[in-house]
C-alpha cells in the first residue's frame, strides 16, 4: 500500500489512498484529484416548458390588447399577507392604474386578483370572483397553465374591448 503526501501552505499530510472517497486518487505527486458524477441541473423548479411560457404570454398579450389594460401574471409566494404582498406587486408595475394582476402562490393555495384604480371600473369585483373560481377549478386539476389562460381569457371578456377615443 502507497502513501501520499499532500501539502498546503509549508504543511505537509500523509494520505492513505484507502482512505480516500470513490472517485478520488492520489497522484504521483501527492496531489489528491477527484471525478464528480455531472448532472444535467433539474428544471423541477421551472413549471412551465418553453412552450406554455409562450402560450401564457400570447394570452397575456391578447388581452392587454384587446382590453387596452395591462395584465400581468405573478406565480410565487406571496408570504403572511397575501393581498398586501399582491398589493405591492401591483403598485411596483408600470401603469398600475391600467393594470390587473393574478397573482397565484400554488403552495398557499392562494389566488389574488388585484385591479388598479382605471382597471377597476371595467372589471368588477363579480367577474374577477368568477375568473378566479374558473382558475381553482384548473389548479385543483393539476393544470396550473389552463387556469391561468382561461382565467385571462375571463377577466378580458368581463373588461371588455379596448375604449376608443373620440
Amino acid at each position: 500500500m502507497a502513501a501520499g503526501e499532500h501539502g498546503h501552505g509549508g504543511e505537509v499530510a500523509t494520505v492513505d489512498p484507502s482512505d480516500l472517497p470513490t472517485g478520488s486518487v492520489l497522484t504521483s505527486s501527492g496531489r489528491v484529484s477527484a471525478a464528480e458524477v455531472y448532472a444535467e441541473p433539474s428544471r423541477t423548479d421551472h413549471p412551465f416548458s418553453p412552450v406554455q411560457l409562450s402560450r401564457l404570454d400570447e394570452a397575456l398579450t391578447f388581452a392587454s390588447r384587446e382590453t387596452g389594460l395591462r395584465f400581468s401574471v405573478y406565480l410565487g409566494d406571496l408570504g403572511p399577507d397575501s393581498r398586501a404582498r399582491a398589493g405591492e406587486l401591483l403598485s411596483a408595475l408600470e401603469g398600475s392604474g391600467e393594470a390587473v394582476l393574478v397573482a397565484v402562490s400554488p403552495e398557499q393555495r392562494v389566488v389574488e386578483v388585484l385591479t388598479g384604480e382605471e382597471a377597476r371600473i371595467r372589471l368588477p369585483d363579480r367577474g374577477a370572483k368568477l375568473a378566479v373560481m374558473s382558475m381553482v377549478a384548473s389548479f385543483k386539476e393539476s393544470d396550473l397553465l389552463g387556469g391561468l389562460l382561461s382565467g385571462l381569457r375571463m377577466l378580458a371578456d368581463q373588461a371588455g374591448g379596448r375604449r376608443r377615443s373620440s
